[in-house]
């Protein structure tokens, strides 16, 4: 068959490309692992979901939900209010409050709740590949961070918890599986459900230095979190007496503006203030804090002057590192507990030194070589890191609110919400993110999984019938189950152009057939990423590739 693809300058050029039957196995199972090809030659047309080929097989039905969404549903959720600073709102012609879509929980949870008759109907499994749009504060980096991106969601309802666990836990194989085949220093992390909710959730990671997020990993038994759940075996301990030259403060406030906190964390040397405390130690205790504000004092002094002396409408709370807890109360007359030049006589304070589990608080920042907290020998490594995947065990989170139920098997005149989970992959953001990590000064340079052709054939002389009768034989090869997914570059331009222009596309492969192939048979295959160039003879060719690709 014949295929699209954009050329260097942006017209749409001619290439010979090849047509194969492939399949995917269920998401019941890691079926990335599967030994039946799972390239598209679909579509070719930088296919958003690169050579990944989605299929009935997958035992997961496809659908596509509105752009659009109400915000009533979001309200009955819960969430409007908790994410509203995020979502692009308007209103339509009878001044009904709309938005556009950023996630679909709230809409998907809504239509199975209409349409599921019974438990029966259990598992489910329902999948789209869509845009999605918020309002980023600072949007950058292209696709890594924009305000409208696109993603794959997978959501899943089960009848129990037990089976909920279950399918997450093989959704989350396939997932690393995946990744695992782009062949990047992928990090699977434990992760904090956020706003989403729920009870279990890990993110996907590419380790990269311009990553906004901060993930810890051990060097030893590979535990791994992001920084909002990780911690550390041991504290670092502070070497001298305490003194109140000790105590560093960091001041933030609740977001209904009525409680200020003094967070107060031990000074690390040769660490800036800002780099040295952990904001998500201080939301563990105090859940309503308002993180997006810098100068909680001016909100305070508001707060007081509407208050107008009636004080017990506010409240100050310290929260205390557990290593300077002791001495706090012996230094409180030393400390600055409340900002310069405000009235603070009848503002009740209170004082946390442990989580609500009982912990001891540690607000300092997991740093490179604490001690791993799963395993007695291992340090942790802190990485800078992109996320490209999230999966949340959302339980009931959404179906109770949205009254998505089943009746019971064994007592049919009690309903129960049905379990659900929720899996997503920022396909858009992938592509940024392997542009970044892997492009260089000649273009870029695809992984084999994603890639929109996995090798291109360009001869230095044109194409004759020699030339498509050696991509026919290498494209149908009985090496591999449906032949390697390759492309003939038969545009009618200059041999270096099409040289120049493969490295610009980023094929994992290129192989030129010249002067050697003409007199002899013999290829020149050439891998970038791999430094490699080396000539095979053409019989040799599908054997050496399959084995090649493998690396890719």
């Amino acid at each position: 068959m014949r295929a699209q693809i954009l050329a260097h300058n942006g017209a749409l050029c001619p290439l010979r490309a090849a047509h194969s039957s492939n399949h995917i196995r269920s998401f019941s199972q890691p079926f990335w692992a599967q030994s039946v090809r799972l390239r598209s030659t679909l579509s070719k047309i930088w296919v958003p979901t690169g050579g990944v080929s989605a299929t009935d097989g997958e035992r997961a039905s496809k659908l596509a939900l509105s752009t659009f969404t109400t915000e009533e549903l979001w309200r009955k959720s819960g969430r409007l209010d908790k994410v509203s600073s995020e979502l692009f709102r308007l209103s339509d012609r009878k001044e009904v409050p709309i938005m556009l879509s950023p996630t679909h929980e709230e809409e998907i949870t809504a239509l199975v709740a209409n349409t599921l008759n019974s438990y029966r109907d259990l598992p489910l499994k329902l999948y789209q590949i869509t845009r999605k749009y918020r309002d980023e504060i600072r949007p950058r980096h292209g696709l890594l961070r924009s305000r409208e991106f696109v993603m794959k969601d997978l959501y899943t309802f089960d009848l129990t918890v037990e089976s909920a666990v279950e399918t997450y836990g093989d959704v989350a194989a396939a997932y690393t599986a995946f990744f695992s085949d782009l062949k990047m220093p992928i990090l699977v992390a434990e992760a904090s459900s956020g706003d989403m909710g729920g009870e279990h959730s890990h993110e996907y990671h590419l380790s990269h230095a311009i990553g906004e997020d901060t993930v810890a990993a051990c060097n030893g038994c590979g535990y791994t979190a992001n920084d909002e759940v990780a911690t550390a075996r041991s504290s670092r301990h502070l070497d001298d007496a305490i003194s109140p030259s000790h105590f560093g403060i960091w001041r933030g406030i609740t977001k209904d503006r009525k409680t200020l906190v003094n967070v107060w964390y031990p000074r690390v040397a040769n660490l800036p203030a800002e780099d040295s405390w952990n904001i998500h130690a201080v939301k563990s205790v105090v859940s309503d804090l308002d993180s997006s504000v810098s100068d909680a004092v001016s909100f305070w002094s508001e707060a007081m002057q509407q208050a107008e002396g009636h004080g017990d409408e506010l409240r100050l709370l310290n929260v205390i590192d557990s290593r300077l807890a002791a001495a706090f109360e012996g230094f409180r007359d030393e400390l600055p507990l409340f900002p310069a030049n405000l009235t603070h006589s009848n503002v009740p304070q209170s004082s946390v030194t442990q989580t609500p589990a009982g912990v001891d608080l540690n607000l300092l920042r997991i740093m490179d070589g604490d001690g791993c907290p799963r395993c007695d020998t291992g340090k942790l490594e802190i990485h800078r890191a992109l996320e490209l995947g999230h999966t949340f065990l959302l339980g009931t989170r959404y179906s109770e609110p949205l009254e998505a139920s089943v009746a019971l098997p064994q007592n049919p005149g009690t309903r129960v919400p049905v379990q659900m989970g929720c899996f997503g992959i920022g396909v858009s953001r992938i592509l940024g993110a392997v542009a970044e990590h892997m492009a260089d000064d000649k273009g870029l340079n695809w992984p084999r999984a994603i890639a929109p052709f996995e090798v291109v054939i360009i001869p230095t002389s044109g194409v004759n019938q020699q030339t498509l009768d050696f991509y026919d034989r290498l494209t149908k090869h009985e090496s591999s189950a449906t032949g390697l997914d390759a492309v003939l570059d038969d545009r009618k331009e200059a041999f270096g152009w099409k040289m120049q222009d493969a490295d610009m596309t980023g094929y994992p492969v290129v192989i030129v057939l010249g002067k050697a192939w003409r007199e002899n048979g013999t290829c020149e295959v050439q891998c970038r990423r791999l430094s490699l160039k080396e000539n095979v003879m053409a019989e040799d060719v599908a054997q050496y590739l399959t084995a090649l690709l493998e690396r890719l």
